[in-house]
């Protein structure tokens, strides 16, 4: 009887181990979250927008367009898309959080469509203004995941940071006159966000792939207050940012 009890016994242990040793075979970079950093890189799509708060009832200042005063109507925003490079730190503070340095250079482009109209309100004028940026941005985030789940996880991620654009400028070239209408919108350079969003892991043999959707809302007041009529008539421009990035990490 003690003979088959240790021979079964020793079965289970064996069957243990071989089932141990299967489930674990199939498991991609079973310590990857062990360690204390990592380290990585990110591809990104991105479309960049503005949120506006117009002046309203703004008259155009010192500028006739076939010798008839215009007043602004709308303002429209349309973004087109851009992309973006950059490097991922990560720290480990706990089994499921982490916090993120992952500062980037993103490309972006947005249009700003104007509608002005007269007193007489029977004639109307559209004008695009095409505003470029190159962002060099510096995010700073907690990320919460979950447990893993094979070789699959998700996870949630927010926090903030500083942008500082390298297109805009703080003075115009041209400014005021009596022909306003070839004039630029500038924006200033420096601006703080904040951010959130969520993704999902994959840990693939030699590395970890991440699919992220985020989302980045300034807080800076942007329009440099130049006199002419597209930056007299809005009184607040703040950016905002949805970004898909895919993340890889070793």
């Amino acid at each position: 009887m003690r003979k088959a009890l240790y021979i079964f016994i020793a079965c289970l242990f064996i069957h243990s181990a071989y089932s141990q040793h299967k489930e674990e075979s199939g498991v991609n970079l079973p310590k990857f979250y062990k360690n204390k950093v990592h380290f990585g890189f990110s591809l990104a799509y991105n479309k960049t927008d503005f949120r506006i708060h117009t002046v309203k009832n703004s008259a155009f200042p010192d500028t006739l367009i076939d010798g008839v005063k215009y007043g602004m109507k709308s303002i429209y925003t349309k973004s087109d898309p851009g992309f973006a490079l950059g490097i991922i730190s990560d720290f480990r503070l706990h089994d499921y959080l982490r916090v993120r340095f992952t500062p980037n250079i993103s490309f972006a482009s947005r249009n700003l469509d104007y509608t002005l109209q007269n007193d007489r309100r029977d004639s109307t004028k559209l004008f695009s203004k095409t505003v470029e940026s190159t962002f060099l941005l510096f995010p700073i985030e907690l990320k919460l995941q979950s447990k893993r789940l094979d070789n699959f996880g998700a996870y949630v991620i927010g926090g903030g940071g500083f942008a500082f654009d390298l297109v805009s400028k703080k003075k115009g070239a041209k400014v005021g006159g009596t022909n306003q209408l070839n004039d630029a919108v500038q924006l200033q350079r420096n601006d703080y966000f904040y951010s959130a969003g969520a993704g999902v892991d994959f840990y693939l043999m030699y590395f970890k792939l991440g699919l992220e959707l985020k989302v980045l809302k300034g807080t800076q007041n942007l329009i440099n207050p130049l006199n002419n009529i597209f930056s007299k008539s809005v009184q607040k421009v703040n950016s905002q940012m949805l970004i898909f990035s895919i993340t890889f990490e070793g």
